[in-house]
């Protein structure tokens, strides 16, 4: 499957709005899954991907189709998580969320929680401003380097 296929594919799933397609072609399988509206994941999988030395057996690697969003002022700093895990905008299910769009963050305020490992990571600010965004759903996987939080510094 060619690159320009699966941009192909992306664009149905955006126009359509389906939440998720999966397409198997021979050995080759691609599976593209919307996160209500914040973005998409494409997942390749592949024979020529596979690690001989770990008995054949690869797993699935992410490939990143959007660039972190552009900041909405020059001056806005974007929060982008330092693990891969998963988001958490709460301590616990049902408990408020640590920050909202516009709240005053001060550094070392918690910002949320990224499971990783099963350690919980508390993210803090570094910054003190106004939240502006925030670009992660909750219970959602994040990669390494993917935006969080759009923060407007005082």
């Amino acid at each position: 499957m060619t690159i320009e296929e699966i941009k192909e594919l992306i664009r149905v799933v955006q126009e359509t709005g389906i939440a998720e397609l999966e397409l198997q072609r021979g050995e080759n399988r691609v599976r593209i899954r919307t996160n209500f509206g914040i973005g998409h994941e494409v997942v390749l999988h592949h024979p020529e991907a596979y690690n001989a030395a770990a008995g054949g057996v690869a797993p699935a690697a992410p490939v990143s189709t959007q660039p972190a969003p552009a900041p909405e002022d020059e001056k806005d700093v974007l929060v982008k998580s330092p693990i891969v895990g998963t988001y958490y905008d709460a301590p616990s299910p049902g408990a408020a969320t640590f920050v909202k769009v516009g709240d005053q963050v001060e550094p070392g305020k918690v910002l949320c929680i990224i499971e990783s490992m099963k350690l919980m990571n508390e993210i803090e600010a570094e910054i003190a401003g106004v939240l502006v965004a925030k670009l992660v759903e909750n219970g959602r996987p994040v990669e390494y380097g993917e935006a969080l939080f759009t923060i407007r510094p005082n």
